[in-house]
């Protein structure tokens, strides 16, 4: 085990918020609302790594991968069905490639958010994702584990298909020593605890391999008890856990798609996280946060003093979430709720599931752009 410190966010820290510069997104209009795959919902998207994690091209297209569900009923309870999708981004659009794994393939009930690499070298796409519940029921509903697969990617009649999948294997749970284990049975969305989100990073200071996810914290004191967590790869083709790079306790509950991107020599780790997570008498909205460290090991400081990087404007608190920092410095994110004039999902949802579905994007958000200088960031006009 690591002996490595955990980086702390503090409430001290939350405290300078209103310091931030340029962090509030433009609002998103019902224009902004454009389908990626038509009759389905995606979020949590972002673009399939190479090995060295920049943005894998596949025949001149951009391959992206994101959380799907059929485009009906009430959009709160598309977790409950979420399978892994891939869509290409080419000059022409979005181009759907079809679900991620064969039908009923994966380890879980239903799939959460997962990182993955083509390798073009290989002729591979390496998948690490989030396992949650089991088909048969066995595993708590809300049990969520590291899963590992790959397949052979090959083209038929100009089409390209992913073929020869290797057996779906977990990799990495929660120990219960470290990191708290997520055996609930029942839960509400933002309150359950975390084991999700594998983020693999290779080191460029010396080619470690790494993998960051979403972690709760074993043995804490508060029930808000969210942390970055990491492991490192084992000869048996599992993983090491280690102490957590960041940690949240008293703070907030969860810390949602960690992943690294280095800049001029710095270590910057974002999260996305939101205000109902945070503990009582704490406040911070929906948005994009980060720290930055001068190795992976940090220790981390909070960017612009308080760990905000993007906010969504305070009229629509609500419009977007699950943000992802590229290497080039682009932010993806999906459109959660929009145009709700101030009122809130729940709100909305107590009308009735067509207005609920009036106002659920379920589609990729705006490409944003961020500037960061050292501990600064800001969003570029």
């Amino acid at each position: 085990m690591s002996t490595t410190t955990t980086s702390v966010w503090s409430a001290e820290h939350l405290g300078a918020l209103d310091q931030a510069v340029n962090t509030t997104l433009p609002i998103i209009r019902p224009d902004d609302v454009i389908s990626m795959v038509p009759g389905y919902d995606l979020w949590d998207v972002g673009p399939v790594r190479t090995p060295s994690g920049d943005v894998a091209t596949l025949d001149g297209a951009e391959l992206w991968l994101g959380l799907s569900a059929p485009a009906v009923g009430d959009p709160g309870h598309r977790h409950d069905v979420a399978r892994l999708r891939l869509i290409a981004a080419a000059d022409t659009g979005w181009h759907d490639l079809g679900a991620l794994f064969p039908d009923g393939a994966s380890l879980g009930s239903r799939e959460w958010a997962a990182s993955a690499t083509y390798d073009q070298t290989r002729g591979t796409l390496d998948v690490l994702y989030t396992a949650t519940g089991s088909h048969d029921g066995s595993s708590p509903h809300f049990t969520q584990r590291i899963v590992a697969t790959s397949a052979r990617v090959v083209r038929t009649d100009g089409a390209v298909r992913f073929v020869d999948w290797r057996p779906h294997r977990e990799v990495l749970g929660a120990d219960g020593v470290i990191y708290e284990r997520t055996d609930a049975a029942d839960g509400e969305p933002g309150f359950i605890k975390a084991f999700r989100d594998p983020f693999p990073f290779r080191d460029p200071a010396d080619g470690t391999h790494w993998l960051l996810f979403t972690g709760s914290k074993a043995g804490a004191t508060s029930a808000f008890n969210g942390v970055v967590g990491i492991a490192r790869p084992t000869d048996d083709g599992g993983y090491r856990l280690e102490e957590p790079l960041l940690g949240a306790e008293g703070v907030n509950n969860e810390l949602e798609r960690p992943h690294i991107v280095v800049h001029d020599g710095r270590y910057y780790l974002f999260f996305s996280t939101q205000r109902r997570t945070f503990a009582p008498g704490i406040t911070g909205p929906n948005g994009l946060y980060g720290f930055v460290a001068s190795s992976i090991r940090g220790p981390y400081e909070p960017i612009n003093g308080s760990g905000l990087v993007l906010q969504n404007p305070s009229d629509e608190p609500v419009q977007a979430y699950s943000w992802l920092v590229l290497p080039d410095l682009r932010v993806a994110s999906f459109i959660d709720f929009h145009s709700l004039d101030g009122r809130s999902p729940d709100q909305v949802a107590a009308t009735g599931v067509d207005e609920a579905r009036k106002h659920f994007g379920g589609t990729i958000a705006p490409i944003q752009r961020l500037a960061l200088n050292g501990s600064r960031a800001t969003l570029v006009a």
